[in-house]
């Protein structure tokens, strides 16, 4: 209504969609555990974690909005997830078992310290599950890719209409 342009958290991204995909398709990666859903936007990756059975999801986004497309989102599929608006880039990565993280390297810097901080988790024990579409900042090494998806997009988005997005594991 005021001519402003929606946040980027109001868009299912290739690397979400792929991830929330995976989830549901391997339950077992989340089933029971705690998840934590790091740059969730509207909560696309952490309800597909909690439909697949997470014991307990923690939606993390920067932007406060997030918490309503979330809890409204959550509602619609019959789930509930607690949602945080801290950096949790600013501390050491919280106690979970698994970690899940849709297309977070579009920038260099955010990029370096996003892939720091979830290696930061791997090593206490966690499973880290990222979404990327092969986005410029994507490392290439220290990652084995668990699956590929053809996703579908809109232009407003992406240079395409559908998105080869894998799935990977640090």
């Amino acid at each position: 209504e005021i001519g402003l342009p929606p946040p980027f958290w109001a868009f299912a991204w290739a690397g979400g969609q792929a991830l929330a995909r995976y989830v549901l398709d391997h339950p077992a990666e989340v089933a029971g555990k705690r998840v934590v859903d790091f740059a969730s936007g509207s909560g696309i990756v952490a309800i597909a974690a909690l439909k697949a059975g997470a014991a307990h999801v923690l939606a993390a986004d920067i932007d406060p909005f997030c918490a309503a497309a979330m809890a409204l989102n959550g509602e619609a599929n019959g789930v509930v997830a607690d949602f945080t608006d801290q950096d949790l880039l600013d501390a050491p990565p919280p106690d979970a078992d698994v970690f899940l993280a849709g297309d977070i390297c579009y920038e260099k810097p955010l990029a370096e310290r996003v892939m720091a901080w979830l290696a930061a988790a791997r090593d206490r024990g966690a499973r880290v599950l990222i979404g990327d579409p092969g986005r410029s900042y994507f490392p290439r090494e220290g990652l084995t890719r668990l699956a590929e998806y053809q996703v579908p997009t809109t232009r407003e988005l992406e240079d395409m209409e559908v998105k080869k997005t894998a799935v990977w594991t640090l």
